[in-house]
């Protein structure tokens, strides 16, 4: 895969085609001959995102999700972008957990979202015609 060769995925915003995004995943990481460890690390990010959009972006009615990839060179990384277009939402304007805290009394959620962050070098929200839109760069080598 080139630069300029960007691979689409479309499909329900549901929990069941988790196992859909990661073959999408693997299928543009696989030339790349990418370490395990790195394979974990997007795996992690992906499912998270992607579990998201599928139980909170539509509220109670499905909507779809569209993931674009591509392969960036200088440095070699992996470029994902989800977008949904259910309710507006920023994942990253949300508060980092107090990992020092005990865990009875840290508020729920925002473990997930700072997992991400701390398994890719990039991401980025924005809010583009009616889509939320959130794009990870993972580095390959």
């Amino acid at each position: 895969m080139t630069n300029a060769e960007i691979k689409k995925l479309v499909l329900e915003a549901k929990v069941e085609n988790l196992v859909a995004v990661n073959e999408f995943v693997n299928e543009i990481l696989q030339p790349l001959n990418c370490s395990m460890k790195i394979q974990m690390q997007l795996e992690l990010a992906v499912e998270e995102i992607f579990v998201n959009i599928a139980n909170y972006a539509y509220g109670e009615s499905t909507g779809k999700a569209f993931i674009t990839g591509r392969v960036l060179e200088n440095p070699l990384r992996l470029e994902l972008v989800f977008m949904d277009e259910g309710t507006p939402y920023n994942p990253l304007a949300r508060k980092d957990p107090d990992l020092e805290q005990k865990m009875e009394d840290r508020a729920i959620g925002g473990l997930g979202i700072y997992l991400v962050k701390k398994n890719v070098e990039e991401i980025a929200y924005s809010y583009q015609e009616g889509k939320n839109v959130l794009t990870l760069c993972k580095h390959i080598q």
